[in-house]
């Protein structure tokens, strides 16, 4: 699509919106139902999952619990569930760990879960509604465990930013025995290239949102971002202008942690999220009447009287800067120093801005302040002061 040139919305929600995605499983589906709304879609798988058939430490674990069975075992994951019974089939023992599990309590945290466990022919005893693991924990507490046996299947690896470590520690606080089951474990991408260019598009405010599947992409993510010096700017943009979309409370739970805000739809599936996004984007975009004309920023485009435009990075970032500031005063300093690239002649986004007005069909939206700098030249009604 050519820079700055018009393209008639069509009506779907998700038009103009740029969303990124860190599935790695099933990201193509989720990918399809993003962009049949619309979306302009950024992918970026942010885990690597480890066969759990090559996974030593998950077969020792497994020939622990067949020696000495748990009293209460908790299922956490429909996938991980699955896996750990494929897995030990694969290692021929399936038949022993059936038998152990089926002289457990099985506790099932969501309807995936209950649904894996009852596919293995053995039967839950008790799932909660709200498919939250506190309510699991809860449970487990009310009715006391002290020096019970409890098996717990695991997320992803243990890190600072998952849940389920604190999960098995208020276990153990309370007198349990907890045999973590390190089911469905992942690593980082062996290439981060595509990771570090959503980061730094988060960062930049380049998305409108960034979706999460699971807690591990979550850790990942973060871990990333740490390793590369993007994670205070990445938590700061979550907070304040990307929207941070979660397919539910467990995958929510190491942002919410940290202070960042996100949305989730009622039911944990791929469907709802996609439906959650093209409701929730439309409904927070920021829509300003400038110059006589209706005018939405969004992450890769700025939408104008309902035509979707197209900007060059240039033109984006400084768009996006006095959109952050509507009615007042940017100087030229200061947009500047937003233009990639940078540089110290303050011509240079002169220039830009002639190119930006040109691309936004409507030249009049940006306003010059001689001597000043330059604003978005909003209609009196939303004009804040100077």
């Amino acid at each position: 699509m050519s820079e700055g040139r018009a393209v008639p919305q069509v009506g779907e929600p998700l038009s103009g919106f740029t969303v990124g995605v860190t599935a790695a499983r099933r990201s193509e589906e989720f990918t399809t139902l993003l962009t049949r709304r619309g979306a302009t879609v950024v992918h970026a798988a942010a885990i690597r999952i480890i066969p759990l058939v090559d996974d030593a430490e998950l077969e020792r674990v497994t020939r622990e619990l067949i020696d000495n069975p748990p009293e209460i075992a908790v299922a956490t994951t429909g996938i991980g569930f699955r896996g750990w019974m494929e897995a030990a089939d694969g290692w021929g023992l399936a038949e022993q760990l059936g038998e152990a599990l089926s002289r457990a309590r099985l506790l099932a945290r969501g309807p995936k879960a209950k649904g894996a466990i009852r596919a293995a022919d053995l039967r839950e005893e008790w799932s909660p509604v709200s498919e939250s693991s506190a309510e699991v924990i809860d449970h487990l507490l009310a009715e006391g465990v002290e020096g019970k046996r409890i098996a717990v299947q695991l997320h992803g690896a243990t890190t600072e930013w998952e849940p389920l470590p604190d999960f098995c520690e208020v276990l153990r606080v309370a007198g349990a025995e907890v045999v973590p089951v390190p089911v469905y474990r992942w690593t980082q991408p062996d290439d981060p290239t595509a990771m570090d260019r959503l980061i730094e598009l988060t960062v930049s405010g380049g998305l409108d949102a960034l979706s999460f599947t699971s807690a591990p992409a979550v850790a990942s993510m973060l871990i990333r971002a740490k390793e590369i010096g993007l994670v205070d700017p990445l938590l700061n943009s979550l907070r304040t202008r990307v929207l941070a979309v979660c397919v539910g409370p467990v995958t929510a739970a190491p942002l919410e942690a940290l202070g960042v805000p996100s949305t989730m739809p009622g039911r944990a599936r791929l469907g709802s999220l996609a439906r959650h996004i093209a409701e929730e984007l439309p409904r927070r975009s920021v829509r300003l009447r400038a110059a006589g004309h209706d005018v939405s920023v969004r992450g890769g485009c700025v939408v104008v009287d309902g035509e979707v435009r197209q900007l060059a990075p240039a033109a984006m970032a400084l768009m996006r800067t006095l959109a952050h500031r509507p009615g007042r005063v940017v100087s030229r300093e200061e947009l500047l120093s937003v233009l990639p690239g940078g540089g110290e002649d303050t011509h240079a986004v002169e220039t830009a801005i002639a190119r930006l007005r040109t691309c936004l069909g409507a030249p009049k939206i940006v306003q010059t302040v001689v001597k000043r700098g330059y604003r978005l030249a909003l209609d009196p009604v939303d004009c804040g002061d100077d």
